[in-house]
């Protein structure tokens, strides 16, 4: 006989039997709405009026299925039909733990019916985990006559109310890991306790609360959110299943991170008979593995914070004597600051310099010398919290006084003195960030610059995937400059990016701006040459627009050359050079930066909007 599971389906064929007499004494108790709810709960446990969904979770860099999420659907005619109502009615009727052992058993017939492939994420809560006051069927056995490996199931752990009682639970964990069930903690970052939890029972699957999920794209805080999970997972053996992927930005953004498992309705919604793969529109994103992260614009200044310039400089309290102040000055002459810091809770700052001024006016330290310092410190000083982003506090001290650049900036943590942060260090970093960010963002067409071009490129042949660097370069754009002007250049730059983005399938092609008039696309679209075409007419149409009516109906315009001589020159033309990836060639960003831009040279031999394919590794080169 199997050992007893606590919490785990008990033996319902008594229930209905039981019904009649227990549900006319506590119905007459109730008011007529609660009377029909409980008499709804108690003839959905006792006919067994619930039907099971399937949701699928797969791995992220193969597409196979891991398993599915076993859900719980009520009657379809019954208010009872979504779980929300369900269990919140059993809640209110104390029927959870009962609801729950039904649910469960519903899920795992259902399961085995279907003889669905992978693991069952079968879900419970700690509440009905620790329950030891109920009747306790044969489970181990149970499972193994409808079929199901105990080592196919995963208890996954959904938390509606405080976890108390770790030792206990995490007592429960280990019963249930010797008879060969996993552990998953769901919600994870919404839940009461999931951090704890995680820490505690060290399970096999963590579940990110599908908060996290949605939107992620576009957030870089959920992106790093999400990416500390993961490197904690990869420490701690646990695998992170992102839930609640709804779109196939959000999916892309997943399988970017590196996270290994994913779940949601851009996957495959629940549904009684799942499909046992995913659809050819998922396989064909996560078959592109993609590395490039997208980086939005201002993300950098965003995420640093005011904490990376902390320093910790001696403090003092507000009765020490501006004589002894003063001492600390003259004892050490680097020392410009002293944070004025009442049993852990900033008051004030005193500057070396403002002291030394108010010391050297006649009678001054004789008259204060022996007084408190805080009638010479500042009692006013910009105070913010470590977790302030550098960008926030410099907008900060530019509304209240830009003199606090020089006085020094307080830091704290929820509200207690933590140390000192300097002007001149907020700066030096703020202009360090606007440089990085330059490197990693064209600010004109924000396309990404060569720093994530070179880092793509590198990843791409490390992951030895396969792709078409395609070189896109302007002809006779300079002399369009000096007729027409910079700012009309940079127009034709802008727009060049956007007829790019136009004919590129963001989700599989990254698109970057080299700088001036040089973009380069790395295809992994099967149909880039055909996107090639597009791009050359889209071009090709939308340039006219640039010209007066005259100089489009002769084909171009006249300029001056260096030497002073009048020259025409033909209308704004674009040249693309595509080189295909050779893995037998082609090791680092450097080899494949040379043969597209000889492949760009080429395209530019070619008048007009022109398209070089260098095909020397298949048949002879040939343009089109």
């Amino acid at each position: 006989m199997g050992a007893a599971l606590p919490g785990f389906p008990e033996d319902f064929t008594s229930y209905e039997a039981a019904l009649p007499s227990s549900a006319a004494v506590v119905s007459a108790l109730l008011p007529e709405d609660d009377s029909k709810t409980l008499a709804q709960l108690h003839k959905i446990i006792g006919h067994r009026l619930l039907t099971a969904r399937f949701q699928p979770i797969i791995q992220m860099h193969t597409g196979e299925i891991l398993g599915y999420e076993g859900l719980i659907r009520g009657p379809s005619d019954s208010p009872l039909h979504s779980p929300v109502n369900l269990f919140k009615a059993a809640s209110e009727h104390n029927l959870t733990v009962t609801v729950e052992h039904l649910c469960r058993r519903i899920v795992l017939e259902q399961f085995a019916a279907l003889e669905l492939p992978g693991k069952l994420f079968l879900n419970v809560s700690p509440e009905s985990l620790l329950q030891r006051d109920v009747k306790h069927g044969e489970t181990l056995d149970y499972i193994h006559d409808i079929g199901i490996n105990p080592a196919r199931v995963i208890i996954e752990l959904t938390e509606y109310q405080p976890t108390h009682d770790y030792a206990l639970l995490c007592e429960a964990v280990v019963h249930y890991r010797r008879m060969g069930f996993e552990i998953a903690i769901d919600d994870l970052g919404e839940g009461f306790s999931s951090l704890r939890l995680w820490s505690e029972l060290k399970p096999e699957y963590v579940k990110i609360d599908m908060h996290f999920i949605q939107g992620i794209d576009n957030d870089p805080v959920k992106m790093q959110f999400v990416r500390s999970i993961q490197g904690i997972a990869e420490k701690s053996g646990t695998k992170v299943v992102a839930e609640g992927i709804e779109t196939q930005a959000e999916l892309i953004a997943i399988r970017d991170l590196g996270v290994a498992c994913g779940q949601g309705y851009h996957i495959a919604k629940p549904h009684p008979n799942p499909a046992r793969a995913v659809s050819a529109e998922v396989a064909k994103i996560l078959s592109a593995n993609s590395i490039y992260q997208r980086r939005p614009a201002g993300s950098f200044e965003q995420l640093a914070t005011i904490e990376k310039i902390l320093k910790t400089p001696p403090t003092i309290n507000s009765s020490m004597l501006n004589n002894q102040v003063d001492d600390l000055f003259l004892r050490d002459p680097r020392l410009q600051i002293i944070p004025v810091v009442d049993d852990g809770i900033p008051v004030g700052l005193i500057h070396r310099y403002h002291m030394i001024d108010r010391f050297a006016r006649p009678y001054q330290r004789e008259l204060y010398g022996r007084k408190p310092c805080k009638v010479f410190m500042d009692p006013y000083p910009i105070i913010v919290d470590k977790n302030t982003s550098m960008q926030d506090v410099s907008h900060i001290i530019v509304e209240a006084n830009p003199d606090h650049l020089i006085n020094g900036i307080i830091i704290t943590d929820q509200g207690r003195y933590l140390g000192l942060g300097t002007g001149p260090d907020l700066m030096r970093e703020i202009t360090q960030m606007q440089i990085n960010a330059a490197r990693y963002a064209n600010p004109l067409t924000q396309l990404p610059g060569n720093v994530p071009i070179n880092e793509h490129i590198d990843q791409l042949l490390q992951k030895r995937q396969t792709f078409c660097a395609c070189y896109c370069d302007l002809d006779h754009f300079k002399p369009f400059n000096d007729v027409y002007g910079y700012r009309r250049g940079d127009d034709i730059i802008q727009m060049t990016s956007e007829v790019l983005k136009k004919h590129c399938d963001t989700q599989l092609d990254f698109i970057g701006h080299i700088g001036g008039d040089d973009f380069i696309i790395l295809f992994q679209s099967a149909d880039w040459e055909a996107r090639c075409h597009g791009i050359l007419n889209g071009f090709a149409n939308a340039i006219q627009e640039f010209y007066s009516n005259e100089d489009r109906e002769r084909g171009g315009y006249i300029s001056e050359d260096r030497q002073g001589k009048k020259v025409f020159y033909p209308l704004i033309s674009l040249s693309l050079g595509v080189v295909r990836s050779r893995l037998s060639q082609h090791y680092s960003h450097h080899q494949i930066s040379i043969a597209a831009s000889e492949a760009k040279k080429q395209a530019k031999k070619i008048h007009g909007n022109s398209l070089f394919v260098d095909r020397r590794m298949d048949d002879e080169p040939r343009v089109a």
